[in-house]
């Protein structure tokens, strides 16, 4: 089977490497890939929105099965146009993609399936008195959310009502996020500990992953601004079997059956992101794919044939009882560039990677990394993910080992939390 991986990042350079233990793929291709990603697959000089490009490609070579890493192809359409031409993909339509396309969307679509979710309101370009007049009514702190992409910055938490209004007045005059923040959602804050669940589905039949927790913000203690991601462990001791069995009935299964009774039946990696709070789990928000930091460590550790899994998938007979996930944990913390998610100076030379080389409980995933001068060197904000692998109830074991594996590597301005795993140690993981 030739199977073609779509995107550059972390999550595709995890998404790779589990490809790359199966049999049955033959040929495995990546576009565009990194540095990294080039160690374990051919790399195609396409970019991920390049649709129609991809599209040729795929004919051209016979590709056999695509696999869709980043939200920007799939909410412009990628799978439909593929399923058209009679191509395998792995991922959801157009349609069902809007569940992380648009937060309005997805927020009243919550509201119709009755699932769980903070008291929220939505306001278009020229709504912004109206926006006022809700903030005034609202207690701080205060959530303001871009309604479409925005690399995963969309979101502002406003500790006062001033910074809520200015956050809104930023987003609908199209200055902060362009077209995406043309229309706002402002809703409660949730209190509680944040959790990420991943279903693979092929709009029916469906799988749960080890539930996982990302660490937003860019400082320990989850201070400072919020970034795509700065590390991830599975499982999360937060979700409980008994919380898991929760939001099985109270989330995943009314959030498929209502996508299919819709007309937009869901396929894919559903990425479900929960604030666990005192009155149980509710939805902060969907992603139509795999999470990134998150698919680099519940991804490995799905101890199935994941070609067979996704090719099922996107063919629509899979049978959720081929997944199967290792009793294990994983730590993935990320190394990026000084600065970020704010501006950044890219080009630093990496090293120390060698040393982990060959290492069966560590893997170094790359994000933004490329070639240059025969160096390896960093071409972006997020640059590595170093994921530890260790036991499952040992967190902490495995938290060390990561950050064992992180004092190998080096490159100028490199900057990471030293938190990962924290929360979960406490709860006992």
């Amino acid at each position: 089977m030739n199977v073609l991986v779509v995107g550059g990042g972390g999550r595709e350079h995890a998404i790779v490497k589990s490809l790359r233990r199966s049999p049955h793929v033959s040929r495995l291709l990546c576009a565009p890939g990194n540095a990294g990603i080039g160690r374990d697959a051919e790399l195609v000089p396409i970019k991920a929105e390049d649709i129609n490009g991809l599209l040729r490609f795929v004919r051209e070579q016979q590709v056999d099965l695509t696999i869709v890493g980043p939200e920007q192809p799939l909410v412009n359409g990628i799978v439909d146009q593929f399923r058209s031409d009679g191509r395998a993909v792995f991922g959801p339509s157009k349609s069902a993609a809007l569940l992380e396309g648009s937060k309005v969307f997805s927020k009243a679509f919550m509201v119709r399936q009755h699932i769980p979710t903070a008291a929220y309101s939505s306001f278009q370009k020229g709504d912004a008195e109206a926006a006022e007049m809700f903030i005034a009514g609202l207690r701080p702190p205060i959530v303001v959310k871009a309604d479409g992409l925005a690399a995963g910055k969309g979101v502002s938490i406003c500790p006062s009502r001033p910074e809520a209004v200015e956050a809104v007045r930023a987003m609908l005059s199209g200055g902060l996020f362009g077209s995406a923040g043309e229309s706002v959602i402002i809703e409660e804050f949730l209190i509680g500990e944040e959790a990420s669940v991943f279903v693979l589905t092929d709009g029916e039949r469906y799988a749960m992953l080890a539930p996982a927790q990302d660490h937003k913000r860019v400082f320990d203690n989850d201070e400072g601004k919020n970034t795509g991601g700065m590390g991830a462990y599975a499982p999360a001791p937060v979700v409980t079997p008994d919380l898991l069995k929760r939001v099985e009935a109270e989330v995943i299964i009314p959030t498929l059956k209502g996508m299919r009774d819709e007309g937009a039946p869901y396929t894919g990696c559903l990425y479900v992101g929960l604030m666990i709070t005192q009155q149980g789990p509710k939805v902060l928000e969907y992603n139509c794919r795999f999470g990134d930091p998150e698919t680099q460590v519940v991804v490995p550790l799905i101890e199935s044939d994941t070609a067979e899994v996704f090719a099922a998938i996107a063919a629509g007979r899979f049978d959720p009882a081929t997944v199967h996930i290792k009793d294990a944990s994983a730590v993935c913390v990320v190394m990026a560039s000084g600065g970020y998610p704010d501006s950044y100076v890219t080009g630093k030379r990496i090293e120390g990677l060698d040393v982990l080389d060959g290492k069966e409980e560590v893997t170094v995933y790359h994000a933004g990394t490329k070639i240059a001068d025969g160096d390896l060197v960093t071409s972006g904000g997020r640059v590595l993910g170093v994921t530890a692998f260790g036991p499952k109830h040992d967190l902490a074991t495995t938290v060390k080992k990561a950050y064992e594996a992180v004092q190998h590597v080096r490159f100028e301005g490199a900057h990471y939390r030293n938190d990962i795993g924290k929360k979960g140690i406490m709860r006992g993981g």
